[in-house]
């Protein structure tokens, strides 16, 4: 019975082929884009995700100014933190492999007739342990250097192609903002993050001379630390926020004017929204499909209409009218799922493209 009746719906799908497959479009659309929008979502999670953690898992942050609830992201302006704090970080947290206080600003490097703006900024030796950056050529800035201000820095690979082109940078004096600095170094080159910056846009000085020569102050505008493997990040974080309280002498109940956090629960909160505005995607997506199931009950109610006579041959000849009801139920069914296997071959080459052309991993 079931057999006959699917082979009879086959047979009026094949029949009616241009309006069955405008009936199944809707279906294949919907289909398609549910699939294509929540592989793409869950590829940009996956690699947010990977990114993150490729700080390194033991690595904390520190930044003035405490989080805000609520969209944006806003924080709280509070005092920039001092070298004395990453000395006093250095010294008192024990199980620490490096800590470094950072400061930087927009600015643009001239070297001859070219000139580029990029980011520079201003960080001790252990910043290259802490953010992953290494030296491919040349050398890292030194102690010495970095304790009487010398204008030194380090190139990122985009800085030097914008504005030294093929000329070796070693050596070469430029100028960055209104500092002439000599160049000592060469970043190793690390590429766009998942967010479409540029990794490699960047200029690396001493912050002595970052503060004295371009900022002006002494300020430091964030501090990371990276905690031994054997240590417990978390009694790392509460030793360091207990430190950093007591220096910043806010009183006991008092909200910090500061935010500590590791790379644990940034890739945890950014995974998050990214799978919210997955699921979100994914909801606006399957409307389509709610449109395209729509689609087929309107077509079949007028297949009904048109083959009245058919319907009443069946019934006179002894056919029950649930057999007839489920005669049209398959059809349904039949146009729905050939929708479906289309919707889905159609999602897979698209979003396996999309994947590649915005380089993020592919997740079905």
């Amino acid at each position: 019975m079931i057999w006959v009746t699917l082979v009879l719906a086959l047979r009026e799908v094949r029949r009616n082929a241009l309006r069955s497959f405008l009936t199944m479009l809707g279906i294949v659309i919907g289909v398609g884009a549910v699939i294509t929008m929540v592989t793409i979502g869950k590829g940009a999670t996956a690699q947010v995700t990977r990114e993150i953690s490729s700080l390194g898992e033991d690595l904390i942050m520190v930044r003035p100014g405490a989080d805000r609830p609520g969209p944006g992201g806003v924080r709280e302006a509070a005092e920039p933190f001092e070298r004395a704090d990453v000395e006093a970080l250095r010294r008192e947290i024990p199980g620490v492999v490096a800590v470094t206080g950072t400061a930087g600003r927009s600015t643009t490097v001239v070297y001859g007739n070219a000139n580029w703006p990029t980011t520079v900024t201003g960080c001790d030796a252990d910043y290259l342990t802490v953010s992953g950056h290494s030296v491919a050529e040349g050398r890292p800035f030194t102690a010495g250097e970095l304790g009487a201000a010398t204008p030194v820095c380090l190139l990122g690979a985009t800085v030097r192609e914008e504005v030294l082109g093929d000329a070796d940078p070693l050596g070469v004096r430029l100028r960055v903002g209104t500092l002439s600095c000599e160049v000592v170094g060469l970043l190793a080159e690390r590429g766009e993050s998942s967010m479409g910056m540029d990794r490699d846009d960047t200029v690396l000085m001493p912050i002595t001379t970052f503060q004295r020569r371009l900022a002006g102050n002494d300020a430091i505008s964030s501090i990371q630390l990276l905690a031994a493997e054997e240590q417990s990040i978390d009694v790392v974080q509460s030793q360091a926020t207990a430190l950093l309280a007591e220096r910043r002498r806010i009183q006991p109940g008092r909200p910090n004017d500061f935010s500590v956090r590791n790379v644990q629960e940034i890739a945890s909160t950014m995974s998050t929204v990214t799978t919210t505005l997955t699921g979100l995607l994914g909801g606006i997506a399957g409307v389509s499909l709610l449109v395209g199931g729509i689609g087929i009950m309107n077509i079949m109610l007028v297949s009904v209409t048109e083959r009245t006579r058919e319907i009443g041959l069946r019934l006179a000849v002894g056919a029950l009218e649930n057999e007839v009801l489920l005669q049209f139920l398959i059809e349904a069914v039949v146009l729905s799922a050939l929708g479906g296997v289309v919707g889905i071959l159609i999602a897979t080459a698209a979003s396996y493209g999309l994947s590649d052309l915005m380089g993020v991993p592919y997740v079905f």
